[in-house]
């Protein structure tokens, strides 16, 4: 089950990444996001960027043309001092 979708097609480097960043902004910790792209660098862009963010890449896939991304928004992060 998916929360939202970011339909990205058509929008070349770095809009895919971008739209996608701004989305997950929105989102509550919990709630999925599926991304589908037609730049060919979203499939590098956007799996490097999950892999330092907090937020995690649940499935990706592609179609002819497009890209897929299933993404776990997380928190953005959490206290130090153990979230108070």
């Amino acid at each position: 089950m998916t929360d939202q979708t970011l339909d990205a097609s058509g929008l070349t480097c770095p809009m895919p990444l971008l739209k996608t960043k701004l989305q997950l902004q929105s989102m509550s910790a919990g709630e999925r996001l599926v991304v589908i792209a037609t730049d060919p660098g979203s499939a590098r862009d956007i799996p490097e960027w999950l892999a330092q963010s907090p937020h995690r890449l649940d499935d990706s896939e592609v179609s002819e043309s497009h890209y897929r991304f299933v993404i776990s928004c997380r928190a953005a992060e959490l206290d130090s001092d153990g979230g108070e």
